[in-house]
């Protein structure tokens, strides 16, 4: 996918300041060197924050402080896309985003608002892409590296940043983490193009069907051994509805299965099996025993229905005893008003003062008469009717006389069961036939269901053809041998760039492990992997030779959805590391080269220019260096951008005022 880099943008702060811009050429080696601290490191996290990354790894302090939004440009076959996002401040990553879309951007607001979201750049971005609608886990329960392909797990084959380009142990952008390792292993033969999106359509629905079949094979299977243990015994069942009564056949009939099943599926229809079971044998004792059954139920309701009533008369009668005691203690405390009525005579004058008490004679009148109007609507002299006794005696009585009833029937019912054998056989005949036709109505019920004809055999059958039919189709896709093929071209790019750099091994075969995410080197006597070999030029000329052979091999594509750049940090870091610690106000100091280092950074930059000029302006590289001009001027298709040292940075020095 034509895909490149064009510029990345900072905006200050700052309202009255310029945007700082670091422009990029297309199709070509983009170098841009300087000492340590000065911003070099921080141009992969802005791109892939801008470029809708879970979250925000550009560094804190200088940049982010300084920096309101960030923002790159790039080049694509629909046109330049400018895709810009907010410094996150305290948190992790912010979904505003702003996009600006035209056939050429040269000219660049000065202030950006949002005008979008990262979720739906993300979505630009896959669609951008090409990248298939389906996912992995073909319609299941999906854990994250089962989710569809997406342009943010592209980011693998695009950076290399300082900490990866020459680690043992990570081959890859981000894979250091579980989750983006495993997302990457189940979408690198997509990636490759082994697996094209009809390819992966038809795994979807394969997964999908064998996961629906294998319940339907389930089902099947259970439904079949309960209807073979049936039908084997389907001669008994018939036996059985013969001695109940409920089926009369010649002696010796012989009947086929599909007979059998017929009548036993008219005995489920019939409505009148009690008759049918008793008529034939009916006698006086059975006669006799339905009846006490009968006025067995009728007096045990009766009895129920006199035992709720006398349960409730007794409730009415603890209430009102309650009541009465509660209107007995109002009673008493109102006799203090008699007791002062008693005692007034009239003419009384006040203990105390000596004075006139009148008023308050008529007062104590007016209290006396409310007390006694209180005390008369209150109920207190109201007693319990003598009825409410007398009924109550009366259905006490009754629930005795019943409950004598109920004993004698049941006395006479016991002992005419004990004397009718032929009643207790037919009650129990009568229970058997009932359980005999429930358990035939299900098991008729299952025959049907599994018949010649069953609607389960029939889609279980359709499903098993359609399932035949994909693994035929997907033979013919052969996403194993496309895959060896892919593997082989990119084995065979990266092995060619090898003996170019400097590697101990550079004629022993390389191969790269998309199970295990690294590289082998099978020697005379042995199989290596990456992390087995020493050495930090060995592991720098893997990285390189891996990563621009996997791109070369995905501009031989017709479509290939993996962006057309490669930014590289630090790749001379092996050979020059950089000061572990450097004081506060010290300035950085340049590498000191040895000749043969400076050979094999050059030959780097040689084989990063070879394979760029080889592509044809489809593949850009950006490379991050502390390496000075002098190393890697003069290489073909390799520029220099900006130079970063003396006070020129990333963020330009006037900002931070």
């Amino acid at each position: 996918m034509f895909f490149q880099i064009k510029e990345i943008i900072l905006w200050p702060r700052d309202a009255a300041r310029e945007p700082r811009r670091v422009p990029f050429i297309m199709g070509k080696v983009n170098v841009i060197s300087g000492v340590s601290r000065t911003g070099k490191s921080a141009v992969i996290p802005i791109i892939d924050y801008c470029l809708a990354a879970g979250s925000c790894s550009i560094p804190v302090k200088t940049i982010r402080d300084s920096c309101e939004w960030f923002g790159v440009v790039i080049a694509t076959s629909s046109g330049d896309k400018l895709l810009a996002r907010r410094e996150p401040g305290t948190q992790r990553s912010t979904d505003e985003m702003f996009l600006m879309e035209d056939v050429e951007i040269s000219e660049i607001p000065m202030r950006i608002t949002k005008n979008t979201t990262a979720d739906s750049v993300r979505r630009k971005l896959d669609e951008l892409a090409g990248l298939s609608n389906l996912d992995f886990a073909a319609g299941e329960q999906e854990s994250g590296f089962d989710a569809r392909p997406s342009f943010r797990d592209l980011a693998a084959f695009t950076f290399q940043p300082q900490n990866i380009i020459a680690n043992p142990d990570v081959l890859f952008f981000k894979t250091n983490t579980y989750e983006h390792r495993e997302k990457l292993r189940k979408i690198f033969p997509y990636i490759l193009g082994a697996v094209s999106a009809a390819g992966l359509a038809l795994q979807h629905e394969l997964r999908r069907l064998q996961s629906n079949l294998r319940r339907l094979e389930k089902e099947l299977r259970e439904a079949e051994d309960v209807s073979a243990r049936w039908f084997a015994e389907l001669g008994a069942k018939v036996s059985e509805a013969r001695e109940l009564g409920l089926l009369v056949l010649p002696q010796g009939a012989d009947l086929t299965r599909e007979q059998m099943i017929e009548r036993l599926d008219e005995i489920v229809k019939r409505t009148d099996l009690t008759l049918a079971v008793t008529v034939a044998t009916i006698s006086d004792a059975i006669q006799e025993l339905n009846e006490l059954a009968a006025e067995e139920t009728t007096v045990s309701h009766e009895l129920t229905t006199l035992r709720r009533r006398l349960t409730e008369m007794n409730r009415i009668q603890t209430s009102a005893s309650n009541y009465h005691g509660a209107l007995q203690v109002q009673r008493d405390r109102l006799q203090i008003s008699d007791w002062l009525m008693r005692h007034n005579v009239g003419g009384e004058n006040c203990p105390v003062c000596g004075g006139n008490m009148d008023s308050a004679d008529e007062k104590l009148r007016e209290l006396h008469n409310s007390l006694k109007s209180l005390e008369e609507t209150s109920g207190i002299n109201v007693e319990i009717p003598a009825a409410f006794d007398r009924e109550l005696q009366r259905v006490q009585a009754e629930v005795n006389d019943v409950s004598e009833r109920l004993k004698s029937v049941q006395v006479r019912k016991s002992a005419l069961s004990n004397r009718s054998q032929e009643a207790r056989q037919n009650q129990f005949q009568t229970q058997r036939a009932e359980r005999f036709v429930g358990n035939l109505e299900n098991a008729l019920e299952l025959h049907r269901r599994l018949g010649e004809s069953s609607e389960l055999k029939t889609e279980v059958g359709n499903l098993r053809a359609r399932e035949q039919q994909l693994l035929t189709e997907l033979r013919e896709h052969d996403i194993d041998a496309g895959k060896r093929r892919a593997l082989r071209v990119v084995n065979s790019n990266a092995g060619r760039l090898l003996p170019a750099l400097d590697a101990e091994r550079p004629d022993d075969p390389l191969s790269l492990e998309i199970n295990d995410l690294t590289v082998k080197v099978t020697g005379a006597n042995r199989e290596d992997y990456l992390s087995e070999i020493g050495s930090g030029s060995n592991w720098l000329s893997y990285h390189i030779a891996v990563l621009l052979g996997l791109h070369q091999y995905f501009l031989t594509l017709s479509h290939s959805p993996v962006p057309s750049f490669l930014v590289i940090d630090q790749p001379s870091q092996v050979y020059f590391p950089k000061r572990m610690t450097i004081q506060e106000g010290e300035t950085p100091e340049e590498p000191q080269l040895r000749d043969q280092d400076i050979e094999a950074v050059r030959k780097a930059y040689q084989v990063f220019g070879k394979v760029v000029a080889a592509a044809n302006g489809k593949l850009q590289v950006i490379v991050l260096d502390h390496a000075p001009r002098d190393i890697w001027e003069g290489i073909d298709g390799v520029v220099a951008l900006e130079e970063w040292r003396d006070g020129r940075t990333l963020v330009p020095t006037e900002w931070l005022a």
